[in-house]
C-alpha cells in the first residue's frame, strides 16, 4: 500500500516536472484533474440528464437518484487517476452535489447549526453570523456568474425572478429562512446575498431563558400571563434584534382552541397550534401584476373569523387596519415593528398610520392608545446577545400626549431587568381583567440562569 501511494506520488511529479514545474505544493496535487473532472460531471449533468429531474429535486427519490448519478460519474471520469487522488474525488462529488442539489459553496454554512446569518459580498466575500457576532470565512464562488446560479436557483422554488428588470427579490429556503437579494446595477460589488437563517428546530422559551439569555423566568412568566388575558402586544427593535423571535416565543402561549391568522411578508412564524391560517404577502409580476400587499391580507384575515391575528410586521398603511383590528374584537393580537426604543415606536406608528390615510395627530394617538396595551423592546447589545430591555404599558392619553409607564427597565451594569415603581399600573389592569400576578414576579427569580 505504501509503495503504491509513493509510486502514485512520483507519477504525478513525473507529470509536473514534463509540463515545466519544477515546484507542486502538497495541496495542490492532482488540482488540475479535479477540476477537469469536476467541469465534466457538470456538463454530464445539466446536459446529459434528464431534465425532468432537475426539476423534481424536492422529491427525496429523484434527489436520490441525482446524487447516484453525479458519483458514478466523477467515479468513471476519475477511474484513471492515481491511487493517492481518489479520497479526493468524494470531495468533488460532494462539491458537485451541493451545487446541483443544495446552494453551492454556501451549503455548509446554511447546514451549521450555530451560524444564525450568511451574507454573500460578490463571489469573494462571503460573512456568517455566529453567537450575535460578524465574521469573515474562507469560502468563495467561482464568479459572479455562480453567484446568480445560486440566487436562481433559490428565488425560482417561489415563482420569483432577479435579473435587470427585477434586480431586488425577497424571497425564502425551503425551512423557511429568510432570503434577500440585490445584483448590478443596483449592487456594486456584484451579486450580494444575505441569508437569515431559520432553526430547524423551532426555539423554545427554555432556549430563550438559558441558551440564549434574552429574557429571564419570571419575564417570560408574565409575557404568558400578557399573551394568556389577551393584551394587544407591540414587539419593537432594530433590525436583527430578535423581534421575531420573541414573536414566535409569546405566540406559542396562544391556547389551543382559538383561531390564529398570521399574515407576513414573508413566511416565517413557526406556530405549532393545530388551528393556525397562514397567509404571505405577494410581490408584483414582471408585468407589474398580481401583487397582495400586507394591507390586503389583513384586509382578509378580519374576514376569516379569527379570534387571534399576528402580523410579523408593520410598515406601512397596513398598521391603519391592525388597529383597526386591534380595535374591534380581536384582543389579544400581536405584531413587531422597527424602532430604537417603545416610546420611538409610538412615533413610528403615527407615521405609517398617515401612509394610509390624513387624520388629526390627536385622532391617530387615540386609536394607537384604544389599540396597543404593552409594548416589548428588544436590542442586540454589544456582546452580540439579543435582550429584551424595555416592557412598557400604553396608559392612555394626557391632553395631546401619549402617557407610557415603563413597567421593566434594562440595567446594564447588572444586565437584567429591573422592575419601575409603575408595576402597580399593570397589577391593576390585571385586577381589572380578573388575573392576580404572583408576588414573586416583580421579586427574586424562581430558577437560575
Amino acid at each position: 500500500m505504501i509503495y503504491n501511494e509513493v509510486d502514485d506520488l512520483q507519477t504525478i511529479l513525473k507529470r509536473r516536472m514534463e509540463a515545466g514545474s519544477t515546484v507542486v505544493p502538497l495541496g495542490h496535487l492532482g488540482q488540475a484533474d479535479l477540476k477537469t473532472i469536476r467541469a465534466k460531471v457538470k456538463d454530464a449533468v445539466y446536459n446529459q440528464m434528464d431534465k425532468s429531474l432537475l426539476n423534481n429535486l424536492h422529491r427525496p427519490e429523484v434527489k436520490e437518484q441525482v446524487e447516484k448519478y453525479i458519483k458514478d460519474k466523477v467515479l468513471e471520469e476519475g477511474r484513471d487517476l492515481p491511487r493517492i487522488m481518489w479520497a479526493k474525488l468524494n470531495a468533488v462529488a460532494d462539491q458537485i452535489i451541493d451545487e446541483v442539489t443544495g446552494f453551492g459553496p454556501i451549503q455548509d454554512l446554511l447546514d451549521d447549526p450555530e451560524i444564525s446569518e450568511v451574507m454573500v459580498n460578490g463571489p469573494d466575500k462571503v460573512y456568517v453570523e455566529r453567537n450575535g457576532l460578524i465574521e469573515l470565512t474562507d469560502v468563495k464562488f467561482n464568479d459572479d456568474k455562480h453567484v446568480m446560479n445560486i440566487i436562481d436557483r433559490i428565488v425560482s422554488r417561489i415563482g420569483r425572478k432577479c435579473d435587470e428588470a427585477t434586480p431586488m427579490v425577497d424571497a425564502r429556503l425551503p425551512d423557511g429562512s429568510r432570503v434577500n437579494a440585490i445584483i448590478p446595477p443596483l449592487s456594486l460589488i456584484g451579486p450580494v446575498l444575505t441569508i437569515r437563517k431559520f432553526s430547524k428546530v423551532p426555539l423554545t422559551p427554555f432556549d430563550m431563558i438559558f441558551r440564549f439569555r434574552s429574557y429571564s423566568c419570571r419575564e417570560l412568566f408574565l409575557f404568558y400571563q400578557l399573551v394568556q388575558t389577551k393584551f394587544n402586544i407591540l414587539i419593537s427593535g432594530g433590525t436583527g434584534s430578535g423581534k421575531t423571535t420573541t414573536l414566535n416565543i409569546l405566540s406559542s402561549f396562544i391556547p389551543e382552541n382559538e383561531r390564529i391568522v398570521t399574515v407576513e411578508d414573508s413566511a416565517e412564524l413557526q406556530l405549532q397550534q393545530p388551528h393556525v391560517i397562514p397567509l404571505e404577502a405577494r410581490p408584483p409580476n414582471v408585468e407589474g401584476r398580481g401583487q397582495v400587499t400586507i394591507r390586503d391580507l389583513v384586509k382578509n384575515a378580519l374576514r376569516m373569523r379569527p379570534d387571534r391575528i399576528v402580523v410579523g410586521e408593520v410598515r406601512g398603511a397596513e398598521t391603519l387596519d391592525m388597529l383597526q383590528a386591534m380595535n374591534t374584537g380581536h384582543d389579544g393580537s400581536l405584531t413587531t415593528a422597527h424602532a430604537n426604543s417603545a416610546r420611538d415606536a409610538l412615533i413610528r406608528l403615527e407615521t405609517m398610520i398617515l401612509f394610509a390615510v390624513e387624520l388629526p395627530v390627536r385622532a391617530i394617538r387615540q386609536m394607537i392608545c384604544a389599540g396597543i396595551d404593552v409594548i416589548i423592546h428588544q436590542q442586540r447589545l454589544r456582546d452580540g446577545r439579543r435582550r429584551v430591555t424595555e416592557v412598557s404599558l400604553v396608559e392612555g392619553m394626557n391632553g395631546n400626549d401619549i402617557v407610557l409607564a415603563e413597567i421593566l427597565r434594562y440595567d446594564h451594569k447588572a444586565d437584567r431587568l429591573v422592575v419601575t415603581e409603575n408595576r402597580f399600573k399593570l397589577e391593576e389592569v390585571f385586577r381589572e381583567k380578573g388575573v392576580e400576578l404572583p408576588a414573586w414576579i416583580w421579586g427574586e427569580l424562581p430558577c437560575k440562569r
